[in-house]
């Protein structure tokens, strides 16, 4: 009969080493997890972080959320992750026993920040502390904020303007030692993916000095150019034949427009045939009457007469026809009624009254024509802006209607000021080979007073307006950045930033307006 093998009274069992085993394995997966999911991440000692901030720990915490956001500033700006949070609200900073928490909170409307001092989950007296706020904008300006012992807290007197975008350093100075702490804020910030700039055709450009030109703007019209403009009468009473122009045609010089049959240029060219035939027979009669003269067989007495007749049948030759002329007929016409109507210079015809079979009268405008190659720009110039308005100087006309813009040269200004609108007249002239401006459309001329150099300017196009302020989208990592700036002169096509914008900054251009409606849809989780 066999008997079990009796086992050592102090030696476990297989399944005991297994048992313990799996406690152990057990036992440091959940040390680890509660080591990752305890408290806010803190700087180290004063003696590290003055060595150089914690590179697991201080940006840890940067990447945790912004002082004073949450509940009392607003969301987080797509972060995921939350911020640990003290008392009041603010985030907080841990580094050993020493604790802070740091809020940005507005009095009065302007934001400021507040810090308190915590020993553990205690409140610590402010006396003798000393923060120090060291915040850096993408925009490249600094601003450095002192915390000062007030009340139960520290605070600063100095604001914080928006945007609320900046990588802040905290320096904690107390009698134990020092700390330091870093995070960031991103508070209005537009996520973009590089793919979606481009779908959005936004246009990112640099902030570069730039020539702007000061301007004074006027209300203008495109006219005729009244030196290149003719209104065709026919000079004579008389009944159309036919008609050879349209409206809108383009003619040639000396192209005929219209035939008038009229009785009194009939008239005229019977009175011219009528004269030259006289003046032949005059001219016959004096050079026989001289031939006889030299022959000695009739006296001088006949030839001098025969040379007065001709005279005389030669000035009624002349009178004749430069009464054709005058009504522009010409004088070699077979037909005695016929009176061609011709075009003085190129032009388009712009008006027409006439037609096939109608009676006109002597004065009647039957055609208007102008040479629109070249055109008026005209306008009005009150009395106070006459001194930089004169003749020679360089303008900017830009329709309204459209896109056309053009440069020319004052030509006019007039010299009288009108009764009822007490202003000058004012004329450019302008070449118009695309037939683009057009008589009678609207324009604004901006006569150019001074030209200046500008050492920060961006296209007007990368101006923006929120909450009734102009911003600037910088261009930041994973999006944009509304930067608000101070503007100063401008030409239509450039603005002048004063200040809150250096050279170099790249930003959205054109299309910037598409970052701003980005920007409007997360507008409603940002409140102070």
């Amino acid at each position: 009969m066999a008997h079990p093998r009796p086992t050592s009274a102090g030696r476990p069992s297989r399944a005991q080493l297994v048992l313990i085993a799996c406690l152990l394995a057990f036992g440091i997966v959940a040390g680890i997890l509660i080591l990752r999911g305890g408290g806010t991440s803190s700087a180290g000692p004063a003696e590290h972080a003055e060595g150089g901030e914690h590179d697991e720990h201080g940006d840890h915490d940067a990447d945790h959320g912004r002082a004073g956001g949450g509940d009392a500033h607003g969301a987080d700006s797509g972060r995921t992750a939350q911020a640990a949070r003290g008392p009041h609200g603010g985030q907080r900073f841990q580094a050993g026993d020493f604790g802070l928490e740091l809020l940005l909170a507005e009095d009065d409307g302007i934001p400021r920040f507040k810090a308190w001092v915590l020993a553990g989950d205690r409140p610590v007296a402010p006396a003798g502390h000393a923060i120090t706020l060291t915040l850096a904008r993408p925009n490249g300006e600094t601003q450095i904020l002192e915390l000062t012992p007030r009340d139960d807290a520290l605070a600063s007197d100095q604001p914080v303007p928006e945007p609320h975008v900046f990588e802040a350093v905290v320096d904690a100075r107390m009698p134990a030692g020092a700390h330091r702490f870093g995070f960031t804020e991103e508070e209005g910030k537009v996520e973009m993916t590089e793919a979606q700039i481009q779908a959005a055709s936004i246009t990112l450009e640099a902030s570069r000095p730039a020539s702007i030109r000061s301007a004074l703007q006027f209300p203008g019209e495109i006219r005729f150019n009244e030196d290149r403009t003719a209104h065709i009468v026919p000079r004579v009473a008389g009944v159309v034949e036919s008609v050879g122009a349209d409206l809108g045609q383009k003619v040639r010089r000396g192209q005929v427009l219209a035939v008038i049959s009229s009785a009194m240029v009939s008239e005229m060219r019977s009175e011219l045939r009528t004269a030259q035939r006289r003046r032949e027979l005059a001219r016959t009669t004096h050079e026989r009457e001289k031939t006889l003269w030299e022959q000695r067989i009739s006296p001088e007495q006949d030839v001098l007469q025969a040379r007065q007749t001709l005279q005389e049948a030669e000035i009624a030759v002349a009178n004749a026809a430069q009464k054709l002329r005058t009504l522009g007929a010409a004088t070699d016409d077979a037909s005695l009624g016929r009176l061609a109507l011709r075009a003085p210079f190129d032009a388009i015809v712009v008006e027409k009254h006439i037609a096939l079979g109608e009676a006109v009268r002597e004065d009647a405008s039957v055609f208007t024509l102008s040479d629109l190659s070249r055109v008026w720009a005209e306008l009005n110039v009150p009395a106070r802006d006459l001194s930089q308005v004169r003749v020679g100087e360089r303008v900017v006309v830009r329709a309204a209607a459209s896109d056309a813009v053009a440069e020319g040269t004052v030509s006019y200004v007039g010299s009288l000021l009108g009764e009822q609108t007490r202003t000058a007249r004012a004329r450019v002239v302008l070449p118009n080979p695309q037939d683009a401006w057009r008589p009678g459309l609207f324009v604004t001329v901006e006569v150019v007073a001074n030209e200046i150099d500008a050492p920060v300017t961006v296209a007007a196009s990368a101006i923006q307006t929120l909450d009734e302020k102009p911003v600037v989208f910088l261009k930041v990592e994973g999006g944009f950045v509304p930067q608000g700036v101070r503007l100063g002169r401008g030409d239509g096509r450039r603005v002048e930033i004063v200040s809150g914008l250096r050279a170099g900054a790249e930003h959205a251009a054109a299309g910037s307006f598409v970052v701003k409606a980005q920007q409007g849809k997360g507008a409603a989780t940002h409140t102070h």
